[in-house]
């Protein structure tokens, strides 16, 4: 045992003595040896498992206990040493701007660090303290993850983060018109693009739907792409047993974005109502629906008012009306206001009767004051003449249907100047 020690103290001496090593990994290394010199002596003075059951004798003792504290007292100049070498190099040091922090530790909490714990520590040490003051260059150069917003009045904010927004765009759709819509911004962001959007898309064009159409069927009806594809599949159908051909059922879903939403029990009990309340056939109905198919989507409360208007107020018989509609389908939802206005004024201030007005019927669906500033400026020409059994008579149809030059040569016999200062006199 004293052979061990003594060459535990050999191998200390050499160590200390060496002058290759760093100052760092001397103090490292001295720590590790004094506590294991430390702990054998501990160990030889409290009578440990090394020399229990061995009868030793007393100058055996002696001669241990002199090596061991002769040993500690080395250990303690040789600290004290060390010591005052680092307060003088720490003295160097605090000219730098970087602070140093002593490496060493107390001998009792010593112990060897692993290259596991030098990488945790590097890894450590990279990252930037949430304190820590940086440069105005190095905040630009941060990368951050941008999250999408929790909540926001508009769908910009999240165009360029979900694929089913921006596959909508590219399409044409205006997503300005559908984020004033309650519910409807935040239904397209739980959509799926592959598994909601697509299919619905390709049945559109799988029927006859144009590319260009796409983007306006979904701008109008952002609910069709919840629709269930067997019910847009049986409505299609439906219309086709009605024989409406294919390119019509196309062109009524171009037009009337929400048809295709609809039931077949609904769209079935529309047309039944528009061929009862009209009393028309299978084929002229088909022809109104066709030119107007919103008539099978729209409320039917207008259609039954304008229609007691067009009886009660104007004065129209049934057989009129039926007339007045096949000419002109948007007549039953037609402002009503506006369709009392006109009337008024070519019955009562143009002396139009009711026949004339269910032929050309066309004058009802024109804008109140073109009607009333051609009519005003014939009537200062003395050329307002609207009876055919009279000369000169002029056509209702030609009267609302020319373009200004062509009205101005071929009715007015005037110039376009003269139209033009007549108008700035109403």
């Amino acid at each position: 045992m004293a052979s061990s020690c003594a060459q535990l103290c050999l191998r200390c001496r050499s160590l200390l003595s060496s002058k290759t090593a760093t100052l760092t990994w001397q103090q490292s290394t001295q720590i590790q040896h004094c506590t294991v010199v430390s702990r054998i002596s501990n160990k030889i003075l409290n009578g440990s498992s090394f020399i229990s059951g061995i009868h030793t004798t007393t100058r055996a003792r002696q001669i241990w206990k002199q090596q061991t504290c002769y040993y500690s007292d080395f250990s303690s100049k040789h600290l004290e040493t060390e010591a005052k070498e680092y307060e003088h190099t720490e003295e160097l040091l605090r000219t730098d701007v970087v602070p140093y922090k002593s490496p060493l530790l107390p001998i009792r909490d010593a112990a060897p660090v692993t290259e596991n714990q030098m990488s945790l520590d590097l890894d450590a040490a990279a990252e930037f303290s949430a304190l820590e003051e940086i440069s105005n260059e190095e905040a630009v150069a941060l990368s951050v993850l941008t999250a999408l917003p929790p909540a926001s009045t508009s769908l910009r904010h999240y165009v360029d983060k979900s694929e089913t927004l921006t596959k909508l765009v590219q399409l044409g759709v205006n997503l300005w018109k559908l984020e004033q819509r309650p519910n409807v911004g935040s239904m397209l962001l739980r959509l799926n693009f592959n598994t909601d959007v697509a299919p619905r898309l390709l049945f559109l064009k799988g029927i006859g739907v144009e590319d260009s159409r796409l983007g306006y069927i979904i701008s109008h009806n952002p609910f069709i792409l919840t629709e269930n594809l067997e019910n847009l599949q049986a409505r299609v159908n439906y219309l086709k047993s009605k024989k409406f051909s294919s390119e019509t059922v196309v062109s009524m879903v171009s037009r009337a974005p929400y048809l295709l939403n609809f039931s077949v029990k609904r769209l079935d009990n529309r047309l039944g109502f528009y061929q009862q309340q009209l009393s028309l056939s299978a084929s002229n109905t088909r022809n109104i629906i066709a030119r107007l198919p919103r008539l099978l989507c729209s409320s039917l409360e207008p259609v039954k008012e304008n229609l007691k208007v067009c009886e009660i107020e104007l004065g129209f018989k049934e057989n009129e009306i039926q007339h007045i509609v096949l000419a002109v389908p948007k007549v039953l939802t037609a402002n009503k206001r506006k369709l009392i206005q006109i009337f008024d004024f070519l019955h009562n201030t143009m002396k139009v009767p009711h026949h004339l007005i269910v032929k050309f019927p066309q004058v009802l669906n024109t804008r109140y004051l073109r009607v009333k500033e051609r009519h005003l400026f014939l009537q200062y020409l003395g050329k307002d003449q609207y009876d055919p059994t009279e000369p000169n008579y002029i056509s209702l149809d030609r009267l609302v249907s020319l373009p200004d030059e062509t009205f101005c040569t071929e009715l007015a016999l005037a110039t376009m100047e003269d139209f033009c200062l007549f108008q700035k006199t109403l």
